[in-house]
């Protein structure tokens, strides 16, 4: 079998080679290429580990013939075309976890640089003005942190704070009252901690939502002197106001690690008194960049190896322990899609997946895109796990899951259903033994089949003699049954004749079946 081969195009702590190599995976290191010359070596590799210098455009993705997997060593990812990789079926991973540690202290080092006026002193100091009298700081104890974001990084920072005596007041739309209680926070929304923080620091991605969340008529509403500390994204502080703001008194100072435009060379802000900023050094600790360079080759190594996806922004995740039990009913869940893609040609727009019993245990989501992979491939033929979600997003399908807890005829089950012109349409499939796939229910008929190769599927009225002309007009073609499958609603009632085939059927033969007595439909289909 041939190994996986990895470029990894920025520099990197050298023993993220060693993990990849120690996994099963061919790795380069070739660093500090143009754009045109990553381009023309890309189509060779399967998985590109980056840091921020490389920037992953359309133009790569379109070189890149063979990418599965990128992976970011770090947690921004605005150099890399999510949109273009997704629909390539480019998985694209990030390392969230990597560097939390060290931004959190970067934001807590900057909060007491502005309480203690840290840098201005030390520059007057050095200076030979020993300036004793001529600063005068301020206590973090007993002040209140507004926090903006109170996920990974949120959280650490929450927990030092707490740990400094001081209150910590939260606003994020998807922390809990639970959670908060957990963190040890008072939850508030966004006006009331703009009202009571001594110290807002923001922890958030940038978003349409969030992006300058502290705007002009947002710093007006702030506690008068409040010192603002962003560590997180360039964007979410409107420079222009935060400037006004300083420069009234609004704001007593500022601490900025990222800038809306990087590298930030310059800004109205620079020069500006009781401001100081640092250039993007949240994530820059020795600890941090093994840490991400190690954590990065791992989960790329188990894409790309095991089947493992972690950290993905444009697929849902699968650990290496989980993908093993998931993939027979990926399996499952990819062929049950194909096979409604292929018979119900209606101009769908939704599609249903069910679970029951055991199945209904597992991971879903990688369940729904199997189901997708399978279906969208009706549209495309370069369609997987990663690209099907987004295409039929693109397409406006709506997806439903659902899960049913209890066991009904079998141990565990899968369904797909869509909604056509002649209403709701369902196939549904178990796995045998806990590995073998196989089709249970088409359309509302009872019928046990394997879904493999070559297949003809015919729908008649039942009635004698009628897989007897079936099979001669197949062996008079030439072709040869592989397999055998019935079922039917009612003895003389519709029927569903399911055959694997050892050969393709050709258009003559399909045309020659549906002038059959009783015939409704026939229909090649291959899996």
């Amino acid at each position: 079998m041939t190994k996986p081969r990895v470029l990894i195009s920025d520099k990197m702590d050298p023993n993220a080679a060693k993990i990849f190599a120690e996994r099963g995976c061919d790795v380069d290191v070739i660093t500090d290429k143009s754009p045109e010359e990553l381009a023309a070596i890309i189509g060779d590799y399967d998985g590109l580990a980056i840091r921020s210098s490389t920037k992953v455009t359309k133009a790569i993705l379109d070189a890149a013939t063979n990418l599965k997997v990128i992976g970011r060593a770090g947690i921004g990812v605005d150099n890399v075309d999510i949109p273009n990789a997704s629909a390539k079926g480019v998985v694209v991973m990030n390392t969230p976890f990597g560097n939390s540690i060290t931004t959190a202290e970067h934001a807590i080092a900057l909060m007491f640089a502005l309480a203690r006026q840290l840098p201005e002193a030390n520059a007057q100091t050095q200076a030979g003005l020993w300036p004793k009298n001529g600063f005068m700081g301020i206590e973090v104890t007993g002040k209140t942190l507004g926090l903006i974001g109170a996920g990974n990084i949120g959280s650490i920072v929450a927990s030092r704070a707490l740990g400094l005596r001081m209150k910590v007041v939260a606003f994020d739309p998807f922390l809990t009252a639970e959670r908060a209680i957990e963190m040890g926070v008072e939850k508030a929304d966004l006006d009331t901690l703009l009202a009571k923080a001594d110290f807002i620091t923001l922890h958030t991605p940038l978003t349409d939502q969030t992006r300058n969340i502290l705007s002009k008529e947002n710093l007006a509403k702030t506690k008068k002197g409040v010192r603002i500390i962003n560590c997180a994204r360039g964007g979410l502080v409107d420079e222009a106001a935060l400037k006004e703001a300083l420069d009234s008194g609004q704001v007593g100072g500022a601490a900025l690690d990222v800038f809306a435009t990087e590298p930030a060379k310059e800004s109205p802000l620079f020069g500006t008194p009781n401001f100081i900023c640092t250039p993007h050094l949240g994530a820059s600790t020795n600890e941090a960049q093994v840490n991400v360079a190690l954590q990065v080759a791992e989960q790329m190594a188990d894409y790309l190896v095991n089947g493992g996806v972690t950290n993905a922004l444009n697929m849902p995740s699968l650990s290496a322990e989980e993908a093993p039990k998931l993939k027979p009913y990926m399996t499952l869940a990819q062929k049950l899609g194909s096979l409604v893609g292929q018979l119900a040609h209606d101009n769908l727009d939704n599609i249903a997946i069910e679970v029951e019993g055991a199945a209904a245990e597992l991971n879903i989501k990688p369940i729904t895109a199997a189901v997708l992979s399978g279906f969208m491939r009706r549209f495309s033929d370069a369609v997987n796990m990663v690209n099907a979600p987004f295409l039929a997003k693109e397409r406006g399908f709506d997806i439903r899951e659902v899960r049913h807890d209890k066991a009904g005829a079998y141990h565990t089950l899968v369904r797909v259903t869509v909604n056509t012109a002649q209403g709701p349409r369902s196939v549904a499939g178990t796995l045998f033994a806990n590995s073998e796939a196989r089709l249970v229910e088409i359309f509302g008929i009872s019928l046990e089949a394997e879904l493999e190769g070559s297949m003809l599927y015919i729908v008649n009225e039942d009635a004698p003699g009628f897989i007897g002309r079936v099979g001669t007009a197949l062996g008079e073609a030439g072709l040869n049954i592989g397999t055998f499958h019935l079922g039917r609603r009612s003895a003389g009632g519709e029927a569903v004749l399911l055959l694997s085939m050892d050969a393709a059927i050709p258009e003559a033969v399909l045309k020659q079946l549906a002038s059959l007595p009783g015939v409704k439909t026939v229909k090649a289909l291959k899996f």
